[in-house]
């Protein structure tokens, strides 16, 4: 089972045929886990991560609600410019994951930490080519690189999470450079603020939101920061 391409806002059929497809437990349950025992040297100005988690609505909820990111806008990454569009990626074919670019400010946040709240909270990366009800590789786990630092911090934290067994299974996750990222169609852009009454996103996302406000309370923040008002004050 994959999730319905919706080529435009919300249609009501759509929303029929989500509730119906759900599966048989809500957003997979948050699992609480160590900080990374090697985190990005301190640095001065706007840093950029790149992750992949499943469905990137749920993953930009989460670190728009996350005090320290400026800013996370759902898009693609893995494959080219030319493929870069929902429907085509939705094949699975591309290359590309569904993915979030977080621009965050590292003297409120690390990138140690936003890889704790992706591993804990996010999604489960255990998961191999899916999350939840979502099925394909352009749902796979992944961290997209900026710099050789990146690359050996998160490459570090997953040996360390598997070491202490965490989690039931391997992590799946895969660490690799980010050649390009692409902003996904503007109606994907803060969808869950929008929509927090779709049945998808009432079901598998909310309760992410919601176990980063009670696992990450000093990193939570009530307010947030969306692709929209960003637009609006430049």
């Amino acid at each position: 089972m994959r999730r319905t391409a919706i080529a435009s806002l919300l249609a009501a059929t759509a929303a029929l045929t989500l509730a119906f497809t759900m599966p048989s437990r809500a957003a997979e349950d948050a699992v609480v886990i160590p900080a990374p025992a090697l985190d990005a040297a301190p640095a001065s100005g706007i840093q950029t991560a790149v992750v992949a988690g499943g469905c990137f609505w749920g993953v930009q909820g989460v670190f728009q609600h996350t005090a320290g990111v400026v800013n996370a806008i759902s898009g693609y990454a893995g494959g080219t410019k030319a493929t870069a569009d929902y429907q085509t990626v939705s094949s699975g074919r591309t290359g590309h994951a569904e993915s979030v670019e977080i621009k965050y400010d590292p003297k409120k946040i690390s990138y140690g930490k936003i890889l704790q709240i992706y591993f804990s909270v996010v999604h489960d990366p255990t998961q191999l080519n899916r999350q939840g009800p979502d099925v394909g590789p352009q749902y796979r786990s992944a961290i997209f690189v900026t710099s050789d630092e990146q690359k050996k911090v998160a490459e570090a934290y997953i040996g360390q999470l598997n070491a202490a067994k965490v989690f039931n299974k391997p992590i799946v996750t895969k660490v690799g450079a980010l050649e390009a990222f692409y902003p996904a169609e503007a109606y994907h852009q803060d969808y869950l603020t929008l929509h927090p009454n779709q049945p998808y996103i009432a079901y598998n996302d909310i309760p992410k939101v919601e176990n980063l406000k009670k696992l990450f309370a000093d990193n939570y923040i009530e307010k947030p920061t969306l692709v929209s008002a960003g637009k609006a004050t430049n």
